[in-house]
């Protein structure tokens, strides 16, 4: 290790016997900064170095904590600082991932890739409401992880599940989202427009809802499950229990895709012309296509009522903000997203950087697999 890296342990064991806690906090800066300058170049064997000496760090922070808002507002920067990176030393994460305080946690509940299913899990099941809620919006979610977040049954957490399009979620967590969302429209519209509900329990649902939720969902619905749940709405209406068509196909869009890639004629045009014609299937391939990702990333952030996830494969595909706008509008059936809610997402894709968005979307991908 550099000789600067050195200094820095023997600066964090002095730090750790003098005991100072100004020293601490100073010295924890100050080797999380070292970490970051150099995060994606360092060995295994360097990373578990930074890892135990920040730990313990951490440790005697934390003790201050307790009592010490400045101490709190350092381990809440460390852990937003630490989050994003994929090499982040193991044990401070799941250290700052357990913490009872949620402005330390969140970060790295909602965003860290070192955390894995069951240390997810074991959050999930013991951990507080506000936990539980960062965990639920991390993009990728497996269905052990949802099963032990909806055992907890806080409406916020099921709300959080049902509208991020990464959460896998089992036949029985669907059935408790499904039951909770009689009472709570904003559930119902979130869950009944999801992809991946079971036929069986999106009629549950439609059965309970009211005129105004049915409303919403039609309005809500991307072309893919519109005439479904249009028809199961004018099933339940009549009383009549009948076969939803089912979810439709996408293996014919990838092949005319990769078709079209193969002649060199796919291009953001292409793209483009799908879109405002809203040929939903066709959008999603050539969108995974353009932006080097798959049809299985693309789909859920498709299908998701969030713009955000979206907006990453279109930017790592560098389109225009006019193309974009016309992939975001694709996921609706009818009508046209508010100019607000537009607004607001040009906005954040206008920040984005092409390198970040692949960079996020390759994490997505590995993810899903």
């Amino acid at each position: 290790m550099p000789k600067a890296e050195l200094s820095i342990i023997d600066e964090v064991e002095s730090a750790l016997r003098i005991g100072s806690p100004e020293k601490g906090l100073e010295t924890a800066r100050r080797v999380t900064d070292l970490f970051l300058s150099s995060a994606g170049s360092f060995s295994d064997e360097q990373i578990a170095l930074f890892d135990d000496v920040l730990e313990r760090l951490i440790g005697s922070i934390e003790l201050r904590a307790i009592a010490d808002m400045g101490a709190r507002v350092a381990l809440a920067e460390i852990s937003m600082q630490l989050a994003p990176i994929a090499q982040a030393p193991p044990s401070v994460i799941r250290r700052l991932a357990n913490n009872d305080e949620i402005r330390i946690a969140g970060p790295v509940l909602q965003e860290s890739a070192r955390l894995d299913d069951g240390e997810l899990v074991r959050i999930a099941s013991s951990k507080s409401e506000p936990h539980l809620l960062a965990v639920a919006g991390r993009w990728w979610l497996k269905e052990v992880v949802t099963d032990a977040l909806l055992a907890r049954r806080y409406p916020s957490v099921s709300r959080r599940l049902a509208a991020n399009p990464g959460a896998r979620v089992s036949g029985n967590g669907f059935a408790v989202i499904v039951g909770q969302a009689e009472s709570d429209p904003e559930l119902a519209v979130s869950v009944g427009v999801r992809i991946d509900l079971p036929s069986e329990l999106r009629r549950q649902l439609l059965r309970s809802a009211t005129d105004v939720v049915r409303t919403r969902l039609l309005s809500r619905a991307p072309p893919h499950l519109f005439e479904e749940i249009q028809s199961a709405i004018a099933a339940v209406t009549v009383g009549i229990e009948r076969e939803m068509s089912g979810v439709r196909d996408f293996e014919g869009a990838k092949r005319a895709i990769a078709g079209l890639k193969a002649t060199g004629q796919l291009n953001e045009a292409t793209l483009l012309g799908f879109a405002r014609q809203r040929r939903y299937e066709e959008t999603a391939a050539a969108l995974a296509a353009l932006s080097g990702s798959t049809v299985e990333v693309i789909r859920p952030l498709m299908q998701s009522l969030r713009e955000d996830g979206l907006l990453v494969p279109c930017k790592a595909a560098q389109l225009s903000w006019e193309t974009t706008a016309a992939v975001l509008e694709s996921r609706f059936a009818t009508g046209a997203m508010k100019p607000a809610d537009l607004a607001k997402a040009q906005g954040h894709f206008a920040k984005m950087t092409a390198e970040n968005a692949r960079r996020t979307l390759r994490f997505w991908q590995v993810r899903a697999s």
